[in-house]
């Protein structure tokens, strides 16, 4: 059949049209202009970063609006992997007071995506006995990524009845259950333990060995009986992870030079990561100023220990412990890295962390503001420090879970545009509505 002249120019004008509408649409999103920051690949300036199907498309200097079902102007801002905190504590709703498989957790969605973390480890609030409960009643349940360390106390961390009981800690139950849920139980947790006996952390390190995990250790009560040296030179494997290091409340700190005591210098050399576990309680300027400042013992991860009461006190949430390390002098660089990159690294979870090509596609979108800022320890004591991170958007597997001021919005007034049919494609918020929005 032959088409008029007219009707050819016009069939393949569409065709032209179709082809540049499907090329528009190469990428679900598009952050232009910020200031990249992955440390995993060494980028550090200011780079376009595509999505696509909920992962990371392209990373360049140069990506054109057209290509993107949304575009997202960045300038000014920093875009980094999204935050991992790889010590919380989100076992909660069992109506269990005091406990930290209870009420003394919380449920992550609410505390996370505001301050761009997208991934957190829940550290011992479970044990193999109750595991599977806090997996139902939250991990399933929650947009937050959420992994999790086992207590080596089958009954979790549920206080000290719990917690004290030696014969409640079974390396060989633990690794079961862990081996059972693999890339969710991503590590073994001891914690509070007051006891002199060595069982804890031998039973975690059992555990560790069979799953192939690592462990991590809240080391309880300073026991001479049970030296920190000894932990850290003996018991503990590289790999393994030693939290609260900025505490002083196991003798981290020699109390002569004010420096890093032996224990943790030979542990570094061995191979032992060194977590900060800000908490409630064991973060002390005391500690971590000379020791960060001056000797340069610097943490390998940053994270929180948020729970109900850390998040009200010094603590309060992951961009303020890392406004701490910014107030002694690390650059933003390097502090993005101890909250991406390494802790994915000792989860043994490489591929998060990361802005690589066909990474996940989770991203934080950071402000660093300039002023005057006060940052609060364990003892209500005061460093001031001049900048401060403030999120302003955050992706989850290629979809915005947080916009604080609307960056990814389409502007009141504005033309309606193909990105706001679209928008299921890059926001989280037409899954949950969509339909309710389409009907009306």
């Amino acid at each position: 059949m032959r088409f008029p002249f007219r009707s050819r120019s016009m069939a393949f004008g569409l065709i032209l049209l179709s082809a540049a509408t499907l090329h528009a649409q190469r990428y679900d999103l598009l952050l232009q202009h910020g200031h990249v920051i992955d440390p995993r690949n060494n980028i550090d300036a200011v780079m376009d970063v595509a999505i696509g199907g909920g992962k990371i498309a392209k990373v360049a200097t140069t990506i054109p609006a057209a290509d993107a079902v949304k575009t997202v102007n960045a300038t000014g801002l920093y875009v980094t992997p999204g935050l991992i905190d790889i010590h919380a504590h989100v076992y909660t709703g069992t109506g269990e007071k005091n406990s930290y498989a209870g009420d003394n957790g919380i449920y992550p969605d609410g505390y996370t995506f505001r301050v761009g973390v997208t991934t957190v480890v829940d550290a011992g609030s479970s044990g193999w006995r109750n595991f599977e409960d806090f997996k139902q009643r939250v991990i399933d349940r929650q947009q937050t990524r959420i992994l999790a360390e086992l207590n080596i106390v089958g009954a979790g961390m549920r206080g000290a009845h719990y917690e004290q009981n030696l014969d409640d800690m079974d390396g060989t139950a633990t690794a079961e259950m862990a081996k059972k849920y693999p890339g969710l139980i991503v590590g073994i947790k001891s914690a509070h333990f007051e006891g002199p006996e060595w069982k804890p952390y031998e039973q975690a390190v059992k555990a560790g060995t069979i799953a192939n995990i690592p462990v991590m250790i809240d080391y309880g009560n300073d026991r001479k009986e049970r030296p920190l040296y000894e932990l850290l030179t003996r018991v503990l494997r590289p790999g393994d992870i030693y939290t609260h290091v900025y505490s002083g409340l196991r003798e981290e700190q020699d109390p002569v030079t004010l420096g890093p005591q032996k224990g943790l210098i030979k542990g570094r050399q061995r191979g032992i990561y060194f977590d900060v576990g800000h908490g409630g309680g064991s973060f002390n300027w005391n500690v971590a100023y000379p020791i960060v400042t001056k000797f340069k013992f610097l943490p390998d991860s940053i994270s929180t220990d948020i729970h109900i009461t850390s998040m009200n006190a010094g603590m309060k949430d992951m961009l303020n412990v890392m406004d701490k390390f910014l107030a002694m002098g690390e650059p933003l660089p390097l502090v993005i890295k101890q909250s991406t990159s390494n802790p994915a690294h000792e989860m043994k979870q490489d591929q998060l962390g990361n802005l690589s090509e066909g990474a996940i596609a989770d991203l934080a979108v950071l402000r660093l503001e300039n002023g005057k800022f006060g940052f609060v320890d364990m003892n209500n004591v005061r460093v001031d420090g001049k900048q401060k991170l403030t999120c302003e958007l955050t992706i989850k597997d290629g979809k915005v879970v947080y916009d604080l001021n609307g960056i990814s919005a389409d502007a009141y007034g504005a033309p309606a545009s193909s990105a706001q049919k679209q928008s299921k494609r890059w926001t989280t918020m037409h899954t949950v509505y969509g339909k309710d929005q389409e009907a009306h």
